[in-house]
This record gives C-alpha cells, sequence and structure tokens, in this order.
C-alpha cells in the first residue's frame, strides 16, 4: 500500500484558484507567493508519488500543465484606442473645470440634466443621415435592437423634450456635461472618446447674448 503523501493533493481548478488570489490578493506578496509555491509543489509531487506507486516507475517531478491564467495576464493593459484613463492627479483637474462649468451655467440659472449615454442608433440618423452612422459606436443588443453610445448630446436632449411634452414649463434653461464617443480620425486634442458641455434655452423665439 503506498504511502499517504504528508501534504494534500490538490486539483489543477485548486492551483488556479490560488494563483488567481495571488493575482488579486491585498495580502503581501511574499508571503503568498511562498504559500502558492508550496502548494504547487505540494500537488505535483503528490500526484507524482501516487503515479510512481502504481506503476512501479521512478523519475522526476512532472511539471504543471500550463494554466489559463498565464493567457489573462497577457490582455493589453492599454486602454481602447481613442479613449484615455484619469489618474487622480488628472481627475483633480477634470473636475475642476467641470466645475467651472456647473457653476458658469448655474450664475446664469440653467438647470443641470443628463441622458443614458446608450440610444438608440435611429437617434442619430435622425439629426445627422445616414453618413453618421460610419462614426457611431453601434450593436444590435440581445434584444435585437440597434443602439448606439452618444456621438452628442443634442439629440438626446431633444428626445427628453418630446418625452415630457406638455409637462414642461417653458422657456427651458438646461446644461448638461456628458461623455460621447465618436469614431473618427483622430487629430491632435481630439479623441474618440470627448466629453460635451452643453448649454440650451428651449421655448424662445431669440436668444440674444449681451458680453
Amino acid at each position: 500500500m503506498p504511502a499517504v503523501p504528508s501534504h494534500p493533493i490538490l486539483h489543477p481548478s485548486v492551483i488556479f484558484f490560488l494563483r488567481h488570489f495571488y493575482f488579486f490578493s491585498p495580502t503581501p506578496r511574499t508571503r503568498t507567493r511562498t504559500l502558492l509555491q508550496t502548494y504547487r509543489f505540494s500537488s505535483s509531487s503528490a500526484v507524482t508519488s501516487h503515479g510512481n506507486a502504481r506503476s512501479g516507475r521512478s523519475g522526476s517531478l512532472s511539471s504543471p500543465p500550463p494554466l489559463a491564467f498565464d493567457l489573462v495576464q497577457k490582455i493589453d493593459v492599454n486602454p481602447p484606442k481613442g479613449t484615455r484613463d484619469f489618474p487622480p492627479e488628472e481627475m483633480r483637474l477634470r473636475n475642476w473645470l467641470f466645475q467651472n462649468f456647473r457653476e458658469v451655467s448655474q450664475m446664469f440659472a440653467f438647470e443641470e440634466v443628463d441622458f443614458p449615454v446608450l440610444e438608440s442608433e435611429a437617434l442619430f440618423i435622425r439629426k445627422a443621415g445616414e453618413e453618421i452612422r460610419d462614426q457611431l459606436y453601434c450593436f444590435e443588443d440581445r434584444g435585437n435592437r440597434r443602439v448606439a453610445l452618444r456621438p452628442e448630446l443634442t439629440p438626446s436632449l431633444a428626445r427628453l423634450v418630446i418625452q415630457k411634452g406638455k409637462s414642461l414649463s417653458l422657456p427651458l434653461k438646461w446644461f448638461a456635461v456628458g461623455q460621447c464617443w465618436r469614431y473618427e480620425r483622430m487629430t491632435r486634442g481630439r479623441r474618440r472618446e470627448h466629453y460635451q458641455w452643453n448649454m440650451d434655452i428651449i421655448g424662445v423665439p431669440d436668444v440674444t447674448i449681451i458680453f
């Protein structure tokens, strides 16, 4: 009867979980790495010992098969082309800028609104024509509906005003600061992901701006 190994036998899926734990664990790396090395060695040696005992052969420890987690680590960590990250120092600058947008808008009695980033594709085609389709991040959802990430805010504003109809008290003074996406050729300072600041007055025949 073969001797019972002193270390537990771990299934490869358990080793995968432990490696996953090592990647995301908040515990110190050195302690977690030691734990993983111990379990990997224990699992390999235990499985090999059992195999040698059953077959009567001796040999060196067999290396575990490559795991799917090794492939996960090769994912490109850069944001998609035309988009960007906002680490803390850049987020502070963005918040400062957007706060100035809001303060200026509220100074002139505009109220803030926002809309879904995902809208019906037909909404944007209705405004800009079929040529806009090549600039949309669009797809068909699981309900077979054609939808798109908004390339601008104005069509969503018009949709909301029509939806509310007579329940709104005119004139309206609304503003929005929204994230938009437009798939087009990038130039210096112009990305496919951008932010738009709108100040709209609805329900008056004419608007005069006095500086």
